[in-house]
């Protein structure tokens, strides 16, 4: 499981954004941001309006513990560290990685289907 901070650092590297561009987007200084992303203080109220409003932060998965949360739509789906963290790793492959990466997905599904 993911702590706060780890959330908080996930984020960042996401968005591929040093910890001083990162934090004068959510609005603490540098330091603040290395404190809260080694877990020692728990973030402020603006500080996770921040997250939400400039990264669209899940608040469900950003303070919830034990699964990733995300509420789009109709839908609330869980997902957990590791779909989070394939996800992730997913988003910064080209085009041609992840048609390749969808061509074994299908290949897996369509072996479990027959």
């Amino acid at each position: 499981m993911k702590t706060l901070g780890e959330k908080i650092k996930n984020i960042r590297k996401l968005n591929k954004l040093n910890q001083t561009d990162f934090a004068s987007a959510i609005g603490v200084s540098q330091g603040t941001l290395s404190e809260l992303e080694k877990d020692k203080y728990k973030p402020s109220l603006e500080t996770v309006i921040a997250l939400k409003l400039n990264f669209d932060v899940d608040l469900d998965w950003l303070l919830l513990e034990g699964a990733v949360a995300s509420n789009r739509g109709l839908f609330c789906v869980r997902i957990d560290d590791l779909e989070s963290n394939l996800i992730s790793g997913f988003r910064k492959l080209s085009l041609s990685d992840k048609q390749e990466i969808e061509g074994i997905v299908n290949l897996k599904l369509k072996r479990y289907s027959d």
